[in-house]
């Protein structure tokens, strides 16, 4: 479902993919060749989600904001090009550069900013305001630097992404 939300519109590239089971609301912009997955919800409701080229949210993911107050700076999402995106991940009000791997059940909190190149482990928990330097794997609640990737993990941060696209293809045949 692809919703407006007050004079809000999604803007969606006509080569992403949005499953007829997720949920795109508002003030949110999809890049080239990604995807939204069934059950993935982004709702740019009080700030915008900003999601690159050949990115993927995948199943049961959730993407969302939160606004400006006295308790808060307010906090937009914006994540980069050939991001993958687990199973069942929160991602709230942060910055995901490029060519990350977040892993199933992870959650990402307010303020956080994850650099390139970082794979995050599944279940991990990422604190409001935290930031992930580039070329590590991070796993924990809450996460922590583990060591850095090899050549192998990074090549595959892009293998993941292509493969998705790959896939997204295959669906809007």
């Amino acid at each position: 479902m692809i919703r407006n939300f007050e004079s809000y519109v999604p803007k969606v590239h006509k080569s992403a993919y949005v499953d007829e089971q997720s949920s795109v609301i508002g003030n949110v912009e999809i890049g080239e060749d990604s995807a939204m997955w069934p059950h993935s919800v982004a709702r740019g409701d009080i700030n915008p989600i900003i999601i690159g080229k050949r990115t993927n949210v995948q199943d049961g993911s959730v993407l969302h904001v939160t606004h400006k107050s006295d308790y808060s700076q307010g906090f937009c999402v914006e994540i980069g090009n050939d991001v993958t995106i687990g199973h069942s991940v929160i991602v709230h009000a942060c910055h995901i550069a490029d060519r990350v791997l977040v892993g199933m059940g992870s959650i990402i909190l307010d303020g956080s900013s994850i650099e390139p190149d970082v794979m995050i482990g599944a279940g991990s928990l990422v604190s409001p305001g935290k930031i992930l330097k580039s070329g590590y794997l991070y796993l924990g609640s809450p996460v922590k630097q583990i060591r850095e990737l090899t050549e192998k993990e990074r090549n595959f941060l892009l293998y993941s992404a292509k493969g998705y696209v790959d896939l997204k293809n295959r669906y809007i045949i």
